[in-house]
């Protein structure tokens, strides 16, 4: 059977990515693409790339263009996917790639977005440790799916199997993220020119203030924390795109780097896109560039009593698109796999 699908914000990087995967996934056929200010404009003419795609046109992102699609994943600011999807029909498959649906606490939702808040849905991590279990069990059969955002599932994986086995404090959790500017879209702003990135390192969201913040505590609840106390620094560099997320947490009395090791191995055992590397390596972005998978090194450090993490992802690949299709692969019954590269890029 094929599947009839819609991407709502087609002309951005989120959307284009999806677009890229789902040009080759196997059970998907994309058949109506939506913007805002571009509509009218061909594909290709934002998305150059997509050779494949030339013969459609973008149109308006209205409810009726995206109704009658058995998918429609949107790719939109935070605040304009939870509109439309609310009326969207509850037969259709809809896959949020913005913020509108992830967090479970309005309070959080009002703290760190503002606005109104549109409810929680299946959150599309599948491998991140829930319990005794995976977020994999919430999507078998979903239909609201909330794709991740691309730093909170990098932090959230990094430290999950370590929160789950109970070997670290889930206090004084810190994260520093070197990531690409393409997380941010294609927003025309001082801080994302060329001019400003190249040559440099820039941190923002400084001081507790980022918006994936309760995402990540959400997410390492889930794993078992009952209440997680995370400092979460990004740091923009002059990389289009890719995440390298160092995590540290403070490990509990008696803790070997054998058993962190082991513990990292045992929760991402069997898994296709998570892969914890062995000890003594470390990943690089450009290891994961243009693939759906997630790279992890942990390693100890004695004299601080700390675990350290080190995991890269493609944050418009493995961050967001490839979240996105792999969650909807499972809630459809579809291979989990389809349609989608372990394969990076390189040089």
């Amino acid at each position: 059977m094929t599947f009839s699908v819609a991407v709502a914000g087609a002309s951005g990087y989120a959307g284009g990515e999806l677009l890229r995967i789902l040009a080759g996934h196997p059970d998907f056929e994309v058949r109506t693409v939506t913007a805002h200010q571009n509509a009218g404009q061909t594909l290709v003419s934002h998305q150059p790339h997509l050779r494949s795609l030339s013969h459609l046109t973008l149109v308006e992102s209205t409810v009726e263009n995206l109704s009658g699609h058995d998918v429609v994943f949107l790719a939109l600011p935070h605040g304009k996917s939870g509109e439309i999807a609310a009326l969207l029909p509850e037969e259709t498959l809809v896959v949020d790639c913005g913020a509108d649906h992830r967090l479970e606490s309005p309070e959080s939702w009002a703290a760190f977005y503002g606005g109104e808040y549109f409810g929680s849905w299946a959150y599309g991590v599948p491998e991140l440790p829930v319990g005794d279990g995976k977020q994999r069990d919430a999507l078998v059969g979903a239909k609201r799916i909330a794709a991740p955002g691309c730093n909170a599932s990098a932090v959230s994986l990094a430290l999950a199997p370590g929160i789950a086995a109970g070997l670290i404090e889930e206090e004084d959790i810190v994260a520093v993220l070197a990531v690409g500017p393409s997380g941010a879209g294609k927003s025309l702003k001082t801080m994302y020119l060329a001019s400003e990135i190249l040559g440099s390192a820039n941190p923002y969201a400084v001081g507790g203030t980022h918006r994936h913040i309760p995402e990540i505590q959400q997410n390492l609840r889930k794993a078992g924390a009952a209440n997680p106390t995370v400092s979460f620094t990004p740091v923009l560099v002059p990389m289009s795109r890719g995440i390298l997320a160092t995590s540290t947490a403070r490990l509990k009395p008696g803790v070997t780097a054998e058993q962190v090791q082991s513990a990292w191995e045992s929760a991402y055992a069997g898994e296709t896109f998570v892969q914890v590397l062995p000890a003594g390596t470390v990943p690089r972005t450009a290891d994961v560039l243009g693939a759906n998978t997630a790279l992890i090194a942990v390693a100890v450090d004695e004299a601080a009593g700390r675990v350290v993490t080190v995991l890269a992802l493609d944050n418009l690949y493995k961050g967001t698109a490839g979240a996105a299709i792999q969650s909807a692969n499972i809630a459809l019954g579809l291979d989990e796999t389809a349609g989608l590269t372990v394969n990076g890029v390189a040089p």
